[in-house]
């Protein structure tokens, strides 16, 4: 019998260049890689927005990717915010559209 593996959810605010270099969609494109449930927005601030839930190995290897981001991304900092699980339903992971 296989143990199930530990989940969890995080809140992100991805800072720096991060607007209009295709970070969203680089992100949303990691996250179903990594079969992570969500969701990725631009902020009016000029952050990403970005909730991730399922895996725990698959979160943080997202985190860690984060801060690289796509080529002409710049990431300056990545707020985090552990969330409960419980208060989150996400079917999949989306980019969510100004």
């Amino acid at each position: 019998m296989q143990d199930r593996p530990f989940m969890q959810a995080l809140k992100l605010r991805i800072q720096g260049k991060v607007q209009g270099v295709g970070y969203r969609r680089w992100f949303e494109q990691q996250a179903l890689d990594l079969g992570l449930k969500g969701y990725v927005k631009n902020l009016s601030s000029g952050d990403v927005e970005a909730v991730i839930l399922g895996d725990e190995d698959a979160v943080l290897d997202l985190l860690k990717k984060s801060f690289a981001g796509p080529l002409r991304a710049n990431v300056s900092n990545i707020d985090q915010q552990v969330i409960p699980m419980h208060d989150l339903n996400y079917a999949d992971f989306k980019m969510i559209r100004d």
